[in-house]
């Protein structure tokens, strides 16, 4: 009887509605005293021992406080006609559904949630990290050429773009939590998988997939904890939900700086197996996507999806479930095609200019912020690099003779130099170059080098023991009686500190100055309004980046950075909580997802173009990001305002 109870109160077109005088269908021929209705049936009083409104109020501060809702939503919808459109119906539902979730109050529930979703969003934010911090390492390790390097970094991006269009889609459809738990469990697993691949091709292929899975979090997460949320909690709330993924950035840069430059930390076996230190931090990277597939497994789905997947036993169990919680303290997936269909609904008449104008947003946004979060490393990177340069040893036609080379080489130039009966024993050499010069009688012994070729040399009767400098090494020499005997396999890495400690530091200061900006946006996201974040915080980015042809120095460009990167989470933030208010519940995930997946489009266009400048040119990099941000900042001026919008 229950379940019949809720289908009159939802599916109206099954069901119709009966006069207040009428007998109805089921009742008929039986005594009324021997009948039970549906408010008995849940401990609720017959409406005709008293006023409904009365019977409200009293079962509001009663044990059976949540039952009322839905005798409240009952009532309402007894009363509607019978032959109301579906639009009317679905924005009576979405107004009882609001009606309910400020019944249920905002408390220990949502705070759950809050914590289980926000390890998730850090997950994702981990993700756009942990390529960038390994490869400085990885890149020794699995012999990786710049293209392999440039590959392994798109790779993320373009995976998470096919797994936000994918999950997304797909949460509309099989539910919330489900989906979240799937795309969690592929990103732990491969990621896992990844951190033990010794090649490049397996590597590549295991981030692929991993990334495909967490690409999936950021459109599932918002979806989800708004369908948790009445409307003055909404945009605050998302807001402080936003700031996981600044705190993925942050956890990511920081356990790389203590991690990755340990060289200790790791083993091997051989020559075939290698697990060095940057591997651990990819274990350790997925700590996050573990801790919230644990918490998933205690939460509920969404009783809004479920309400709209007509299961509306569970979605009462999950309601009363919430608001017990709270108080206390104070399925079949369809086919794939189903999935594009929503995906074309939202080019609707009705969501046609929201799509568009988001879009514009979302793409302006992520083109700019992902260009510059790979700009401005990359950027200092290469002003240490001409720094280095310039400090550069020459040595220009010298003759060297029966001297031994027990003391590390580095950042020297050796041209038209003479060397004979030398020894080059124990020794580190890094960006070293020998030019036109002669080896006669030498011997190399335990060499590791980094960066390190001889050009156009003559070498002769000379041996290389146990040296990591193969082939590749020499280009256009010429050797005579010369022999490599143990030559170490594979490439290797330096056991000294390198810049890159700082690259890290870097990265960690710019996902801090994150924090400012999500907790003033948070604060003030209902007071000043979502349109003012989105719009002034991308305006006021735009001029940050104009800063940028003024700044020649490392701490100029840092400074920068962190201004960009503090103002730009407002924005991130206004974006996320306007999205999941412009569409209703049976399009929303699909909506994030999609517009997810254009974001990590801009982010391969905006990191491979930007990279691509560095050190040729700034003007590009500024220009772009400048006018992306000037355009998004003007559109968003023109989104309908979502503040006191009802969640549909």
């Amino acid at each position: 009887m229950a379940d019949h109870y809720q289908n009159n109160i939802y599916n109206q077109g099954d069901y119709p509605l009966q006069e207040d005088d009428a007998a109805s269908d089921v009742t008929e021929g039986h005594d009324e005293e021997d009948q039970m209705y549906e408010g008995e049936y849940q401990g609720i009083p017959h409406p005709d021992d008293t006023k409904a409104d009365s019977v409200i109020r009293s079962g509001f501060q009663c044990c059976q406080r949540f039952t009322f809702s839905f005798v409240f939503m009952a009532s309402s919808r007894a009363k509607a006609q019978t032959a109301s459109s579906a639009a009317s119906d679905l924005e009576e539902l979405s107004e009882q559904y609001e009606y309910i979730m400020e019944e249920c109050g905002h408390g220990k529930f949502q705070w759950m949630l809050f914590m289980v979703l926000g390890l998730a969003l850090m997950a994702d934010g981990v993700e756009c990290f942990v390529v960038a911090f390994v490869l400085p390492s990885a890149e020794k390790d699995l012999c990786l050429s710049n293209a392999e390097k440039g590959m392994l970094g798109l790779i993320v991006f373009l995976s998470m773009m096919v797994g936000a269009f994918l999950w997304g889609g797909l949460a509309d459809k099989v539910g919330r939590r489900q989906c979240l738990i799937l795309a969690l469990s592929i990103n732990c697993i491969f990621a896992f998988m990844s951190s033990f691949a010794q090649g490049y091709s397996f590597f590549l292929f295991f981030r692929l997939l991993s990334g495909i899975g967490i690409g999936g979090t950021a459109p599932i997460v918002y979806s989800y904890f708004s369908e948790f949320l009445q409307m003055n909690k909404r945009g605050e709330h998302l807001s402080w939900l936003c700031m996981f993924w600044m705190i993925g950035g942050i956890y990511a840069s920081f356990t790389a700086w203590g991690i990755i430059p340990r060289y200790g930390w790791g083993f091997s076996m051989g020559t075939e197996f290698q697990f060095h230190a940057w591997r651990v931090f990819v274990l350790v990277a997925a700590l996050p996507a573990i801790a919230s597939l644990v918490g998933l497994s205690f939460m509920p789905e969404s009783p809004r999806f479920l309400l709209e997947n007509g299961k509306h036993d569970d979605a009462w169990m999950i309601l009363k479930q919430v608001h017990d919680t709270n108080w206390r303290a104070k399925g079949q997936p369809e086919k794939v095609f189903t999935v594009l269909r929503n995906v074309a609904s939202l080019l609707s008449a009705e969501l046609r200019f929201a799509t568009l104008f988001m879009a514009v947003i979302w793409f302006c946004m992520a083109f700019s912020y992902y260009g510059l979060s790979v700009w401005f490393p990359d950027m200092i990177k290469h002003l240490q690099h001409e720094e280095y340069v310039s400090k550069v040893q020459v040595f220009h036609k010298k003759r060297v003779e029966n001297k031994i080379f027990d003391f590390p080489l580095e950042n020297q130039i050796h041209e038209e130099v003479e060397y004979i009966h030398d020894k080059f024993i124990n020794i580190e050499m890094k960006s070293v170059k020998f030019k036109d010069s002669l080896f006669e009688d030498c011997h190399f012994e335990n060499i590791r080098s980094s960066e390190t070729v001889f050009e156009n040399c003559t070498i002769h009767s000379t041996v290389f023991y146990n040296t990591d400098l193969w082939e590749a090494k020499f280009i256009d020499c010429k050797m005579e009686n010369t022999t490599f005997e143990h030559n170490k396999h594979g490439c290797h890495l330096d056991t000294a500190k390198e810049n890159d400690v700082l690259i890290y530091l870097v990265s960690f200061l710019g996902s801090l100055a994150v924090l400012p900006g999500n907790i003033i946006s948070a604060l003030y996201m209902e007071k000043i309004g979502r349109v003012k974040i989105i719009g002034g915080s991308m305006l006021i980015s735009a001029g940050c980046t104009f800063f940028l042809f003024l700044s020649f120095s490392q701490s100029a460009i840092i400074a920068l950075q962190c201004l960009f990167c503090g103002v730009s989470a407002a924005a991130w933030n206004g974006i996320e909580v306007v999205t999941v208010e412009l569409y209703p519940a049976s399009k929303r995930a699909t909506a994030s997802g999609v517009l997810n997946a254009l974001c990590k489009l801009a982010a391969v266009l905006g990191s491979s173009i930007f990279a691509s400048c560095v050190g040729i040119t700034k003007a590009i990099p500024i220009l772009l990001s400048f006018t992306a941000l000037v355009c998004g900042g003007l559109v968003a001026l023109n989104l309908p305002d979502t503040q006191q919008k009802i969640l549909q």
